[in-house]
């Protein structure tokens, strides 16, 4: 029963963690997608898309164009994306408007290079944003109707520049034009950061950092109650069966055999109470979380300082 309970222990704390990860909603399964997709070289992926075979795969490279074009900042750019979220006092967060620009670019290596359908990109777009919160009137020309002019407004611009390296997640195959494109595919998106991997993630998570370090904690102590109630019931199953026989052949069947002869036939320690060992082991790890974001929020704090 007690390794039961400590299965089922590990088994919620897991689920906490798994609650939190959706939380982050679409952007969680942009994280996952970039962290575990096998990576292979751009010469690999063409040969993949040539030979009709369909895999989703990861690829590293610098950006490259023809035609890229200007921001205010003289930086050439091969996408920029615009949005514009507007709320009322007290409420969510509400898209008024989104664009996008962009030219044809590629991603290569070495003298290998593959297009990006740049089209195809949604929330895969994983770079730092530029954020911009004013009242609506100054970050669009005309509000739109049922919108409060002096609603609280905010402008979000994602850009790429053809100076940058870039990790693209997709799908490479062959267009009707004889092109070689990274695509979504597979029923999973396209992903194009410009970032390393812990920042692509700190941006993904919104700066949530406390919430990251909870799931890690919780996948963590998860994994370790598991293991734990495996363990005890392998030890039982091997060893248990020894324990009884030997306590039966004990003149008094009722006191195992180490026990304390001090006490009421039962050992020292937790043994006979599974409920309350499973509580300690619980207790232990929820002292330890406790005191690690306490940690963490304590370390933050000085740092910030």
């Amino acid at each position: 029963m007690a390794p039961l309970l400590l299965a089922a222990a590990g088994a919620l704390v897991l689920g906490v963690a798994v609650a939190i990860l959706r939380g982050f909603g679409p952007r969680y399964r942009v994280g996952r997608l970039l962290a575990a997709t096998p990576r292979i070289s751009v010469a690999e992926a063409i040969r993949l898309a040539r030979a009709g075979e369909e895999a989703y795969v990861r690829i590293d490279g610098r950006i490259d164009s023809e035609s890229d074009f200007e921001d205010h900042h003289h930086q050439p750019l091969v996408l920029r994306r615009r949005t514009v979220r507007h709320r009322r006092a007290g409420g969510t967060w509400t898209q008024l408007d989104a664009s996008t620009e962009s030219v044809p670019f590629d991603v290569r290596e070495g003298l290998d290079s593959i297009a990006v359908e740049a089209s195809e990109l949604s929330a895969g777009l994983v770079v730092v944003p530029r954020v911009r919160r004013a009242p609506i009137t100054e970050l669009v020309a005309e509000a739109a109707p049922g919108v409060d002019p002096q609603a609280d407004g905010e402008l979000t611009i994602e850009q790429v520049s053809s100076v940058e390296h870039a990790t693209v997640v997709g799908v490479p195959r062959a267009t009707d034009d004889g092109r070689i494109v990274m695509a979504a595919g597979l029923g999973r998106p396209l992903i194009l950061t410009t970032l390393e991997r812990d920042e692509a993630m700190r941006v993904l998570t919104g700066g949530a950092t406390g919430r990251s370090r909870l799931v890690v904690l919780c996948l963590a102590a998860g994994a370790v109650l598991i293991a734990g109630a495996a363990a005890w019931w392998l030890v039982d199953a091997l060893f248990g069966g020894a324990v009884h026989v030997a306590a039966a052949a004990s003149p008094d069947p009722t006191q195992r055999p180490g026990s304390d002869t001090r006490s009421s036939g039962q050992g020292p320690g937790l043994v006979g109470e599974p409920v309350l060992a499973v509580l300690g082991v619980l207790g232990v790890g929820i002292a330890s979380v406790l005191a690690t974001l306490a940690f963490v929020r304590a370390t933050a704090d000085r740092t910030r300082r």
